[in-house]
């Protein structure tokens, strides 16, 4: 493990370490007119936002966005949150740095969930739903993108593993809603479950930063996953044709709404019940990343939440009692709200194709 993790930095730390850069910007000083250096620099601990002010011209043109550098800093305070500020930068070379230090990673046992994902599948009584979630999961090649994919760029999950983790929490959460609804079929919810986000293993691109890939662009991962299910079940001589068609509807609703991105709204119970449930955890993990990336003490509210459109409050900071400070903020909108959060059907469906709620 690299030394000066993100997410332990103190103020006054002094930084000699690697980072991943995010974002780079060429910015102009109000009071001079000379450039500095806005920068986010990453690695799987977390984001920081980092400021160059001197020197800039020397290094300026050494690295760009996605590259490595190796910084020397120090860590300061900025309306309560740290920030390097950098006094020598330089690019850093491929073999000074080990990716895994870099991307953010789930927490969770990849080993431990996979077993019991492909356990529960193995269970089924279904024949042909087992076939079909069988005929992805027993694919080597398959199986070893699926264990790393992140589940989203960056609005949920949006690390290695983050899509297995978000499939095992659905997976939980349609056993727990199938309880409570004893009429939806628990085995075609949870095939809809390992089904409705796997175009994101071609949709994403995620060897060094988190991108996307020409396909993603041009398709997005909902295209890309009707085309595997059509391949995988003519692969099936004997599966049921109405049954692929209601696993297709299930793909094609679990954005739930048009503005969402959704190319049809949900029409039958386990479409309906996928998206919900799908919705549900992926704002979940976004409040809950939100709120940990918050670690300055005392500080009751999160920054701005692009994703779902609101700060957020830490409750244990606001119940241990009243603080002088306001919420931040929201940044106002460039458009009417009607036509910022949907500009058109087509619109909706473009986003939706390339990411939509949870990309």
């Amino acid at each position: 493990m690299k030394a000066h993790n993100i997410e332990d930095l103190q103020e006054n730390e002094r930084v000699d370490a690697f980072y991943l850069v995010q974002s780079k910007e060429i910015r102009t000083k109000k009071n001079s007119g000379e450039p500095y250096l806005s920068l986010i620099l990453s690695d799987r601990t977390g984001t920081i936002e980092t400021k160059m002010w001197d020197g800039v011209e020397a290094v300026a043109d050494l690295f760009d966005k996605d590259d490595f550098v190796k910084v020397r800093a120090t860590v300061q305070l900025y309306r309560d949150k740290p920030q390097l500020v950098v006094h020598k930068l330089r690019r850093a070379e491929e073999s000074e740095i080990d990716l895994g230090d870099f991307i953010p990673h789930t927490k969770q046992d990849i080993g431990e969930m996979w077993a019991t994902l492909r356990a529960t599948v193995e269970a089924f009584e279904n024949p042909h739903l087992k076939a079909l979630l069988l005929s992805f999961l027993d694919d080597p090649e398959f199986a070893e993108r699926f264990k790393i994919a992140p589940a989203a760029k960056t609005l949920h999950h949006g690390f290695i593993g983050g899509l297995l983790e978000h499939v095992s929490s659905l997976m939980r959460l349609a056993k727990l809603v199938a309880s409570n609804y004893d009429f939806l079929d628990v085995e075609l919810l949870q095939t809809g479950v390992v089904l409705h986000d796997m175009g994101k293993l071609d949709e994403l691109t995620y060897e060094r930063a988190f991108g996307y890939s020409s396909d993603g662009q041009l398709l997005g991962h909902i295209t890309i996953c009707l085309q595997w299910i059509d391949r995988k079940c003519t692969a099936l001589p004997d599966f049921p044709p109405r049954l692929k068609r209601l696993i297709e509807h299930m793909v094609l609703s679990h954005h739930g709404r048009y503005e969402f991105g959704s190319p049809k709204l949900p029409m039958f119970p386990e479409a309906l019940a996928l998206s919900y449930i799908d919705d549900l955890d992926s704002k979940l993990e976004s409040m809950r990343a939100s709120l940990a990336n918050e670690t300055s003490e005392g500080v009751e509210w999160t920054r701005y939440n692009p994703s779902l459109e609101r700060s957020l409050v830490n409750p244990a900071e606001f119940l241990a009692g009243p603080r002088e400070s306001a919420p931040p903020a929201e940044p106002p909108p460039s458009l009417p709200q009607a036509a910022a959060t949907t500009p058109s059907l087509f619109g909706a469906k473009l986003q939706g194709a390339i990411g939509g709620k949870d990309s």
